[in-house]
């Protein structure tokens, strides 16, 4: 593993480091801050969306001082493999950048996007390995495309996950544009396949065994035709899920948004992690 750069900051350190991965076959980066003290520190991960890479969510979410005060890691993946020989497509939500947080089995695709193995099991046995973090006690959230795989994985890793929160998710990706094009050529024509990463699919028959936060701005300007917000809400209400589904006033899909609701994520999951 090669560390790229650490930062101090708000007295613990933001770092960003390169490796090989066995997962994807290519170099992945990513980024982790590590609040102030010896640890061992409880991990949040937060998942980035279309676009994204592990800087993003790691530069515009503002997300460090309320780590530092609640003493929580924070965890900031890549968004997908990326490198020479990598698939790529010219549209900005399929390809590098737009991982979708699934194993990919259909070409071009299926080498090295394998993004739900690299999140489930490679990254965080590199943690464990490497830095004072106790993985007995992780929490999951993200952004967009991220917000699909926190909810995906929260719902789909059971029992790896005390706490699971999504900033304006993709919700019911088999219903949307923002899923059918990309689970189609990642996964195959047969949607039978595509039901372990719809979020709403997973409220709907499996649910989360503790609480659930989600936000979505009211103004968000990709909307309920891509966002499917009220499915998951829908889903949540019908199941009883304990948490809370809010869509928020006048907030649009930035991470404005996300910062100005970052310090109640982390509290709700610090509230779950201590």
């Amino acid at each position: 593993m090669e560390t790229v750069s650490e930062k101090r900051c708000f007295e613990g350190t933001q770092g960003v480091y390169r490796h090989a991965s066995r997962a994807t076959g290519t170099e992945m980066t990513f980024g982790l801050y590590l609040p102030p003290g010896p640890g061992p520190h409880p991990v949040l991960w937060f998942l980035a969306g279309l676009t994204c890479t592990h800087e993003n969510a790691m530069v515009k979410a503002a997300a460090q001082l309320h780590a530092a005060e609640a003493g929580l890691a924070l965890v900031f993946p890549d968004t997908s493999p990326r490198g020479e020989g990598v698939a790529d497509d010219e549209a900005f939500d399929m390809g590098q950048g737009a991982g979708f947080y699934v194993d990919a089995t259909e070409e071009p695709w299926a080498p090295h996007f394998k993004m739900w193995s690299y999140i489930a099991d490679e990254l965080p046995e590199l943690l464990s390995a490497e830095f004072p973090l106790e993985m007995g006690r992780q929490g999951i959230t993200g952004h967009s495309m991220g917000g699909h795989g926190a909810l995906t994985l929260g719902m789909g890793l059971k029992g790896r996950f005390a706490s699971l929160s999504a900033f304006a998710p993709i919700c019911q990706p088999t219903q949307s544009d923002w899923g059918r094009k990309q689970f189609t050529g990642y996964l195959g024509a047969d949607e039978s396949k595509w039901l372990a990463h719809d979020a709403t699919h997973l409220m709907e028959t499996e649910g989360f065994e503790g609480e659930v936060l989600v936000d979505t701005g009211a103004a968000d300007e990709w909307g309920e035709g891509l966002l499917r917000s009220s499915a998951l809400g829908g889903a949540m209400a019908k199941r009883g899920q304990p948490g809370a589904f809010r869509m928020q006033a006048g907030y649009d899909h930035s991470y404005f948004f996300v910062q100005s609701f970052i310090g109640e994520h982390i509290a709700f999951h610090a509230e779950h992690l201590w």
